[in-house]
């Protein structure tokens, strides 16, 4: 049977006579009357239905016509003293004899019964019945039924071996065709990413009428790329386009293409635009695109099947065949690793920037989240999307479905803010762990650390304002000094790296100055600090070296000569500034801690009393112990 816009191979008439191939791909054979899948997979049924035939058939011969009826010992002795036994057939202990009647019966005799009883035979001769001895009959029907199974057994091994040499390995469907009807999604579910939705609106417009672009000769692009940090949104967006469009959704991920058979990726491939071309209209989405599309290159039998899953990949998308009804839309986190064939115009012409939003589509993105919760009226979504900077839109439906969560488990009808309040806390800084039971001692170290920290940070006119300050365990930390931005940064100038610098020694500083000791709960803050000096001077050449970047080893397998790329003596010089610019925060958190020693220990006593002060009671508390600092100090901290 023909399909719908069925097109033979153009050539010569033995060409033509000699295959056909489908708009899905498959080649026919017999002057296009059968597809060569099936007609290779009919021939194996077909095998295994004579196999099959052919052993019941033997099992039925092995049997038989009739079959003679059991009976006891002592009938077949009764039947001979009475004289109706015409015919006895003796094979070892089994007696098979038939009556005179015409009757067959089939009984067994005692073990040596025949061979200890001499005048058993002699009875039976004397009587004038025929006596006949045979050996025992084995029966063929289990050898001939495992002669069918191992034939059957090793026609499927040929069947695999042939088809994994053509690589067209048997693989489970790991493509995912999205019913649009059971889950509508739109542009009005997607929020924060105003400039990403205008960009893929064209594609769109396409969808819906391509003969308006096709009267003027414009070509959508056969591909987006959507690259942006994880939960931004990109498949939320790649899935609002075709329920925009109205057409099919088919995804796939990344790592669904890597096999370690050879073959595979690559029919993972061709399968999934095969079901692509089923459709008049289609969106093919790939999600985490880097796990396939990684630039060539390598020895290994890894890369090579990873390269051409990759080169298929490549043909579909712009090959000889295309297609220009099905747009490809793919999502990474990882542009720079992908190979420059794909990112070519002809494959992926258009790549799309979906970063975390900022205060104007964080507010949006809260209100798309907020439609399932039932708010208060005290509730202020702009005041939550003020306090999230950096937040991207999975985190902020995260957050509210925390604080749903929370509100529920305390028995109330609708969240409120504190709620969100208490979930944004919680996103942030980590589940509070009251179950933690610390000493005296304890607590008090973490309330003079976590009071130097905070004290240093109000006084810093560079640093972020503080929100909370906790003495209570929050997931790994045993207490938290937290700050939020007044507004979203995208840069970060040298006085606010500096000030950074200073809180994070804050805790070290309160610790030596009051109670006269050092503690392991400075570890993460040192570490913090060397990492943010190390990146000063390697990375973004705020030292006296210059601007100049300095490669580190970025691991074990790292050797200095090959991965840092300068001189033992340049090395030094760098350890020489890092050292410094720790060092120097350290003197600034010095002289703020040592000048405000009223100021930290009034909040380190307000801590042990009431374990969490918020931001308003903070600038309550230092505005009537605070020293004002001297102008030597603040040029310090602001150079």
């Amino acid at each position: 049977m023909f399909a719908p816009g069925f097109t033979g191979v153009v050539g010569s008439p033995a060409l033509r006579g000699a295959g056909y191939r489908d708009r899905d791909g498959s080649v026919r054979v017999f002057k296009g009357t059968f597809a060569r899948k099936r007609l290779v997979w009919a021939g194996a049924a077909v095998l295994i239905v004579a196999l099959s035939v052919l052993a019941v058939v033997l099992t039925l011969r092995s049997r038989g016509a009739v079959a003679p009826t059991p009976v006891a010992f002592s009938d077949f002795l009764q039947d001979v003293r009475d004289g109706r036994v015409a015919a006895v057939t003796v094979a070892s202990d089994s007696v098979l004899f038939e009556r005179r009647d015409g009757a067959r019966f089939q009984t067994m005799a005692p073990h040596g019964y025949i061979a200890s009883n001499p005048t058993f035979v002699t009875d039976l001769t004397t009587r004038g019945v025929r006596l006949e001895v045979t050996q025992p009959v084995t029966s063929n029907a289990g050898r001939y039924a495992a002669i069918a199974v191992g034939l059957l057994f090793f026609a499927m091994i040929g069947l695999a071996l042939m088809r994994m040499m053509t690589g067209r390995v048997p693989t489970l469907e790991r493509t995912r065709t999205v019913d649009l009807e059971q889950v509508p999604v739109t542009f009005a579910d997607v929020a924060g990413v105003d400039e990403a939705k205008d960009e893929v609106r064209e594609i769109v417009d396409f969808l819906k009428d391509p003969a308006r672009f096709a009267t003027i000769g414009g070509r959508i692009p056969r591909g987006i790329l959507l690259v942006g940090p994880p939960g931004t949104g990109k498949t939320l967006l790649a899935r609002s386009m075709a329920g925009e469009a109205g057409v099919p959704f088919i995804s796939a991920s990344g790592s669904d293409f890597v096999e370690m058979y050879a073959g595979v990726g690559a029919s993972r491939v061709r399968r999934l635009f095969r079901a692509a071309r089923r459709h008049t209209s289609c969106i093919v989405f790939i999600d985490e695109l880097d796990a396939v599309g990684r630039s060539r290159g390598g020895n290994s039998l890894s890369h090579e099947e990873r390269e051409q899953t990759l080169n298929q990949l490549l043909v579909e998308m712009d090959g000889f065949a295309r297609t220009e009804s099905t747009i490809v839309v793919a999502a990474t986190n990882r542009p720079d690793i992908l190979d420059p064939a794909l990112l070519r115009p002809g494959r992926f012409d258009r790549q799309v920037t979906v970063g975390n939003p900022d205060l104007r589509g964080r507010e949006q993105i809260l209100r798309v989240h907020a439609r399932k919760v039932a708010l208060g009226p005290d509730v202020d979504l702009r005041s939550i999307a003020r306090g999230t900077p950096g937040f991207s839109g999975a985190d902020l439906a995260n957050l509210v479905n925390e604080a749903a969560l929370i509100a529920a488990r305390a028995g109330r009808a609708a969240v409120g803010g504190l709620d969100l309040d208490a979930a944004r806390d919680k996103v942030l800084m980590g589940v509070e762990r009251k179950s933690v039971a610390m000493s005296e001692q304890e607590r008090t170290t973490c309330a003079y650390h976590e009071a130097g920290h905070a004290v240093v940070a109000a006084l810093l006119p560079d640093a972020d304002p503080l929100h909370k300050v906790t003495i209570i365990p929050r997931g790994r930390a045993l207490g938290v000094t937290m700050q939020l931005p007044e507004a979203d940064r995208y840069t970060h100038s040298k006085p606010f790296i500096e000030a950074q610098l200073a809180i994070l020694m804050g805790g070290r500083v309160a610790e030596e100055l009051f109670l006269r000791q050092v503690t392991s709960g400075a570890a993460n803050d040192i570490e913090r600090a060397t990492d943010l000096a190390r990146k000063m001077v390697c990375e973004l050449g705020m030292s006296p070296l210059g601007p100049l970047h300095f490669r580190r080893p970025s691991g074990a397998w790292d050797s200095d000569a090959r991965a840092t790329g300068f001189s033992e003596e340049t090395a030094r010089r760098v350890d020489e500034e890092i050292r410094t610019l720790v060092m120097r925060g350290f003197e600034t958190a010095r002289q703020i801690v040592e000048r405000q020693r009223t100021a930290v220990e009034a909040l380190a006593k307000e801590l042990l009393e009431i374990e969490s002060v918020d931001a308003d009671r903070l600038k309550e508390l230092l505005a009537g112990t605070v020293v004002p600092p001297p102008a030597v100090l603040a040029g310090t901290t602001t150079h």
